[in-house]
């Protein structure tokens, strides 16, 4: 039989998906990580949208060398993850 300080454990390591410290220490290096990667794109957190039409001008400017710059990211992204 469980006791109460047990179901509450258990709701909250429902909740987040395991023990909340491990959770929180995830989550910190994944922001930090997501955030290297938007600052190599050129993503400004303070001025967002602003930041996301200078990467589609960009984009757009690059041409088909952007399309054959996506790919190259994207095929290398997927040899990480898809495994």
């Amino acid at each position: 039989m469980t006791t109460p300080i047990e179901r509450e454990n258990n709701y909250v390591s429902r909740f987040f998906g395991g023990p909340p410290l491990s959770v929180i220490f995830r989550l910190v290096l994944l922001s930090i990580l997501i955030g290297v990667i938007l600052q190599v794109l050129g993503l400004d957190p303070w001025n967002i949208i602003e930041s996301l039409r200078r990467l589609v001008v960009r984009v757009w400017d690059m041409g088909f060398d952007a399309v054959r710059w996506l790919w190259r990211y994207l095929l290398l992204g997927a040899v990480v993850v898809v495994p």
